[in-house]
């Protein structure tokens, strides 16, 4: 084999930020972040409570507008960028509560989801059949992420971690090229983790994924980048080994190196 086939190719950054920040009446919430998300690739934000995490996110994805910094997606300056426009761009996120109808069943919700991207989602005057050229754009998402056996249930009546799941099928819906999930492990049992846990290990074969967690077991197992942020600011970064080892990230943690 040569050296140039050998060699493998560089990681492609596709959503980046560069010292971001966000200032609230003089508190500083976010001050000088700089974050690369690499397609393919699944990078975790941690840090403890009120880390600026979630604000961070907001920043991201424009329902806020940062302070100071600038953020890129896809090689395009986003910096002013309205939220719903980045979003038909290819950054798509969930929240941290399950943002799904509860009275539709799982290929409705799905197929809602898909209006956008077919074109369908302001053309009121069709009648309700012109939906079902969705179906099976739907039933490959749905099989995709193992929810064919609940296909026809109502989404109220799945498990919590399979609502999540369903969640991650609507964002998918509008194939997008980074996926920022917000906590999708929260409240969930053993069985649920594991179960997300691969799910969005196999999303992040053809996008990039950056997620708010919690659970470092999780981050540990199928992240390959973690940023740990504290007050605001980055104090660590790198892989999970790198900085579960790094003293700073034991004491916000822990309160103490030991």
């Amino acid at each position: 084999m040569s050296a140039s086939l050998a060699i493998q190719a560089e990681p492609r950054v596709v959503l980046s930020a560069r010292g971001l920040g966000r200032d609230f009446a003089g508190f500083t919430a976010v001050n000088d972040v700089d974050l690369d998300v690499e397609h393919a690739r699944i990078h975790a934000l941690i840090g403890p409570n009120g880390a600026g995490k979630t604000t961070v996110f907001n920043l991201l994805t424009k329902f806020l507008q940062p302070t100071r910094g600038s953020i890129t997606l896809l090689g395009q300056d986003i910096t002013h960028t309205r939220p719903d426009k980045v979003a038909r761009m290819g950054l798509v996120r969930s929240f941290q509560i399950s943002a799904v109808f509860p009275h539709l069943t799982v290929r409705e919700n799905v197929k809602v989801a898909l209006q956008r991207p077919a074109g369908l989602a302001v053309q009121f005057w069709l009648p309700l059949s012109a939906l079902d050229r969705l179906d099976a754009r739907a039933d490959h998402l749905i099989g995709q992420l193992g929810l064919a056996r609940w296909r026809d249930h109502r989404a109220a009546d799945l498990s919590y971690g399979r609502k999540r799941v369903l969640e991650i099928a609507t964002t998918l819906a509008l194939d997008p090229e980074v996926l920022l999930l917000d906590e999708p492990m929260a409240g969930m049992g053993q069985e649920d983790v594991a179960m997300v846990a691969g799910i969005i290990r196999d999303v992040a074969t053809e996008r990039a994924v950056l997620m708010v967690e919690h659970n470092l077991s999780v981050v540990a197992d199928i992240c390959h980048h973690v940023t740990v942020l504290q007050r605001g600011e980055i104090i660590a970064a790198g892989d999970y080994a790198a900085v579960s080892a790094d003293p700073r990230v034991r004491t916000a943690y822990m309160g103490s190196e030991a």
